[in-house]
């Protein structure tokens, strides 16, 4: 380790030995490489900021501990009709603020979170109309019969509309244009735990909610999340007994945590898939040598590219094997993923090379590649493996990477030419990433609001439209299938792999590790 490491270890281990001082038998302190970028939920589309929130805001549905739906804010549904749920609400529920829980709340954050500035709207895109019926009942018609709706809305967390006027925040924080409100550092839900402190980038406080309407099984009273950048303060302060759980561990040191007599590391599949996207739309690229065009738009340069990419060695010498490479873009555990189409091109650089000349670039290009460094296990690691790889058929990448704090901005703008994301279905549904990753994107109605290369197939939107309405599951696995093979056909992006989840954990600690890399609180505890 450096000098500068040391000095940097040393002065997060003193903040962090200043806090647990302050800290009870029942606080856990969590560290993890980044921080949620706002409190508010309807932000930023991202797996760190929903499980953040999911602690303090709660949605319509949600989750049991196996991931099975369960009822959260709504008791119940039922279909109506074919295009219209009705749903129960729960009586005598009450935000942080002592405000009653009503359907007012519900009709406005739903129209929030489908709003300009909204990182949700692809959840909130097939809503025709939200109707009250009483105070504790609406009934959500969609444009056409949508079974998957109650799946659809465990991502989508429900504000009080009072405090949301009386604080100025009636429209999300917009993270692409830097706009913020009250709602990113302030936060009023209905959960298990409240918000005392926020420090973006430094530390965030939770206390339990003593007014709960619910079951908190757990013991914890008081949370201190902390964002530590650097693996290796992580892991030591984990190690040393500073932190109680941290995540991601970097994959080469999970034998020593396991090895700690003081911790152990939490291992398991993720339901997320990394995956690089291409801009597809430009007639002339953003950030390339290549001028008066796109060769991206050639299908021969996109396979190219796919080819030249040694996903074994990534999973290898970078992922140290806590991967799985994949040919789709959902991976196992996601309703519509099929194992016989997951099988990936070939490993194979002279044939890649074959594909450029034949594309009229036999001696290659350049383009600049986006990724972030802070976001997903070994991110820059992998950029930079996929950079080396393609420079062996001339390809010379110029590698951006940053934290996540200015590089989601700058990819949802859709500022990229060539980019790393990763992806899990809040539905666990194929529907999910179809809608959101592949449909041709349209600003209005948030279809393909995260297809951020702007691939388009109208054959696939038809088929993920009728995806989206059927119920007789062996039409509906077939239409999946044949989306997909177009998918893959057209070389829409290059799938990477699917990522292992590893959390360290203390071993006063239980907790619930989840596959959708979610971590709620209130199924933690901690002993003396």
């Amino acid at each position: 380790m450096s000098f500068k490491s040391k000095v940097l270890t040393a002065a997060v281990l003193a903040t962090l030995g200043a806090t647990s001082l302050m800290a009870g038998a029942q606080t856990i302190r969590i560290a993890n490489q980044g921080d949620a970028l706002s409190l508010d939920p309807h932000s930023l589309n991202e797996s760190l900021q929903l499980s953040t929130t999911a602690n303090v805001y709660e949605t319509l549905t949600g989750r049991n501990k196996d991931l099975s739906l369960a009822p959260l804010l709504a008791t119940s549904w039922k279909q109506t009709s074919p295009s219209v749920w009705r749903f129960e609400l729960r009586k005598g529920v009450q935000f942080h603020d002592g405000t009653p829980f009503t359907a007012d709340d519900v009709l406005f954050s739903l129209a929030r979170a489908g709003g300009d500035g909204s990182d949700m709207k692809s959840n909130t895109n097939d809503i025709k109309e939200v109707r009250k019926v009483n105070d504790h009942t609406v009934d959500i018609e969609t444009k056409a019969p949508f079974p998957v709706l109650p799946d659809v809305l465990s991502t989508v967390m429900i504000m009080s509309k009072k405090w949301c006027v009386e604080n100025k925040a009636e429209k999300p924080v917009d993270r692409r244009k830097g706009i913020e409100n009250t709602a990113s550092f302030k936060a009023n839900g209905t959960g298990p735990f409240r918000v005392r402190e926020r420090q973006p980038n430094v530390r965030t406080v939770f206390v339990r909610n003593s007014t709960y309407w619910g079951k908190i099984e757990g013991n914890v009273q008081e949370v201190i999340f902390t964002p530590i950048a650097n693996p290796a303060t992580r892991v030591a302060a984990l190690i040393s007994g500073e932190v109680d759980v941290m995540e991601p561990i970097p994959v080469q040191d999970i034998p020593r945590v396991d090895a700690s007599p003081t911790a152990r590391a939490v291992v398991g599949p993720e339901l997320r898939t990394i995956f690089l996207g291409m801009d597809q739309k430009r007639d002339e690229l953003l950030y390339s040598s290549v001028k008066g065009k796109n060769p991206f738009k050639d299908k021969r340069v996109r396979q190219a590219f796919y080819q030249a990419i040694d996903i074994v060695g990534i999973q290898k010498t970078v992922m140290r094997g806590a991967s799985r490479p994949t040919a789709l873009m959902v991976g196992p555990g996601i309703v519509g993923w099929n194992e016989a189409q997951d099988k990936r091109l070939p490993f194979d650089q002279e044939a890649s090379k074959k594909l450029l000349a034949e594309a009229g670039y036999p001696n290659g290009f350049e383009v600049t590649m986006n990724c972030p460094n802070d976001r997903y296990v070994n991110d820059a690691q992998t950029c930079q493996a996929v950079a080396a790889n393609l420079a062996r058929v001339n390809i010379k990448v110029n590698l951006a990477a940053e934290t996540k704090g200015t590089y989601f901005p700058k990819i949802l703008r859709r500022d990229t030419s060539f980019y790393l994301l990763g992806w899990t279905p809040s539905t666990y549904d194929a529907h999910n990433a179809l809608n959101a990753l592949m449909r041709c994107p349209d600003d209005k109605t948030g279809d393909g609001q995260f297809n951020l290369g702007a691939y388009c197939n109208p054959k696939f939107d038809e088929l993920t439209v009728k995806i989206q309405s059927e119920t007789d599951k062996a039409k509906r696995d077939a239409m999946i299938k044949e989306a997909f093979q177009i998918h893959t056909d057209d070389i829409g992006h290059l799938p990477l792999h699917q990522q292992s989840l590893a959390w360290g954990v203390s071993k006063k600690v239980t907790l619930t590790q989840m596959a959708d890399n979610y971590m709620p609180y209130k199924w933690m505890s901690i002993k003396p």
